[in-house]
């Protein structure tokens, strides 16, 4: 495995896109995008601009704010979990949030937003957590009973099995790796986050991102655990908000 580099084809359509779009100030419609309500007067002044970078993947850019927006859906509300968010169609038994996305255009969106990729968790020949830009993760939906649009901290989904105390830990943009194909050499790399470790809960050498901590993923030492009371039902369409946030100048 290999530490992988954001896909030529993709770095420069997302490059290109990016550059027109922050020539004219427009977003992918052509009109600017209003500025987000709720903790509106914390956020930069000026109209936020949003570019799609992707399917579902989008980059939105606010004066010297720069965040990924992710559209996702709610695929399990109870038991032990593994991610927070996978892939359509791999580990929704073990994950909150499912979306139907390419994880490569997720690892270039942040890349975008100014965050650098570490590396991902090592096991041998001792323990070593994942490092990389640290990653506020967010989430929006509207409220199924209030029609409200509410946003909340993604670590108040996750509690301790044991304690039940919520998440106290921001995630880390791990980045994942690149695997060759043993069989073909003239195959493309994949991009093992692409298996559904996009946003992680337990420790994994494949992650997009992850906890900068000891988390086990052996069934019998899960650490966490949905807080079904604070999760919408089931295929609620959620919007998963990834904000770099920038390391204190010493």
């Amino acid at each position: 495995m290999k530490q992988p580099r954001i896909p030529k084809g993709v770095f420069l359509f997302s490059v290109g896109l990016l550059a027109t779009w922050l020539v004219t100030g427009c977003d992918a419609g052509g009109e600017p995008t209003p500025a987000p309500s709720g903790d509106a007067a914390q956020a930069p002044k000026g109209p936020a601009k949003k570019v799609e970078v992707g399917k579902n993947v989008f980059l939105e850019v606010q004066g010297e704010r720069r965040l990924v927006r992710v559209n996702a859906y709610v695929c399990l509300r109870k038991g032990q979990l593994e991610q927070l968010l996978t892939r359509k169609r791999t580990k929704e038994h073990e994950a909150v949030l499912a979306a139907d996305v390419d994880a490569r255009l997720i690892h270039a969106a942040l890349t975008l937003a100014r965050a650098e990729p570490g590396k991902p968790v090592q096991f041998v020949p001792k323990f070593v957590p994942p490092s990389g830009s640290t990653i506020k993760v967010s989430l929006e939906y509207v409220d199924p009973q209030t029609k409200k649009t509410v946003k909340v901290p993604a670590n108040k989904w996750i509690r301790n099995l044991k304690s039940k105390k919520h998440l106290e830990t921001d995630w880390v943009f791990a980045g994942s790796v690149l695997i060759d194909d043993p069989l073909d050499k003239t195959k493309k790399p994949f991009y093992a986050a692409n298996d559904g470790d996009i946003i992680c809960l337990s420790n994994f050498d494949t992650a997009m991102l992850d906890l900068p901590v000891s988390s086990s993923r052996e069934n019998n030492d899960l650490v966490f655990e949905a807080d079904t009371d604070r999760i919408p039902p089931v295929e609620t369409p959620v919007q998963v908000i990834l904000e770099p946030i920038a390391k204190m100048k010493k």
